[in-house]
């Protein structure tokens, strides 16, 4: 993936995704009819081989509707609801899904914290330019303009960090009703590794909130990964850098 982000535009990466049909597609056009082909059939005819009886417009419905809350905390009844079955259905669809490897599900961190916090976990749609797709987001110009491109930009560098990661290296995010929080939290044996939080923008601020929720965690490398910043300190434990330099410098270190 590095070396995909090396030689090629960043940007281009995120918006289509690492499908490599839709990422060679020489348009956009012909990019989105692939991603349009792909969802029908995995709905119509791999679903079903899989073993994921439902009516096709239900869960077309449902990969959708998890589009629109991506990068936020599940609500399991709103979606219950919206669909019009049980909550018990919809975690059998969405443990269904992820087994695909068609969403994320990312769990609460709560080791060794005394803090009331978001106990529900976030969801993602793990392929980003599936995730244009399913909002009809038609080009980058159109990312730029709309309201999810900061979920967005945030499942796609959750995504790639995931990935490079070694098995025994766990992850989570952490948040407190208090409003402590950061996007990722990276865990192996007993201690908190790294904090990770993921900003779309080249002049990141650090907040109360942030700056509590490292402190939490007990974290003493902390960074939030931008798209293009420099790569600078911003305070004595936490450094600013883009996903490139993180990925190369920082995550194994």
């Amino acid at each position: 993936m590095c070396e995909i982000i090396k030689n090629n535009d960043i940007f281009y990466h995120w918006f289509s995704g690492g499908f490599p049909d839709a990422f060679l597609a020489p348009n956009n056009s012909l990019r989105g009819k692939w991603i349009s082909n792909f969802v029908q059939t995995y709905i119509e005819r791999d679903l079903p081989m899989l073993g994921l009886t439902v009516k096709t417009n239900l869960i077309r419905k449902l990969w959708t509707m998890i589009a629109h809350i991506h990068g936020n905390v599940i609500n399991m009844s709103n979606l219950a609801k919206s669909l019009e079955i049980s909550s018990t259905t919809i975690k059998s669809y969405l443990d269904f899904l992820e087994d695909a490897f068609l969403i994320r599900r990312l769990y609460s961190y709560s080791a060794n914290v005394k803090k009331r916090l978001v106990k529900s976990p976030k969801i993602y749609i793990r392929d980003s330019g599936l995730l244009h797709h399913l909002l009809n987001i038609p080009n980058f110009d159109s990312l730029e303009s709309n309201p999810t491109i900061g979920s967005s930009w945030e499942g796609y560098v959750i995504e790639q960090i995931i990935q490079r990661l070694d098995p025994d290296t766990r992850y989570y995010f952490y948040r407190t009703h208090d409003g402590a929080e950061c996007d990722l939290v990276l865990y192996k044996g007993n201690k908190a590794l790294k904090g990770i939080e993921i900003k779309y923008t080249s002049g990141p601020k650090l907040t109360r909130g942030l700056h509590q929720a490292f402190k939490d965690i007990g974290t003493d490398s902390n960074y939030i990964i931008t798209p293009d910043s420099d790569d600078y300190f911003i305070h004595s434990n936490i450094r600013v850098c883009k996903l490139y330099d993180f990925l190369e410098n920082y995550l194994n270190n």
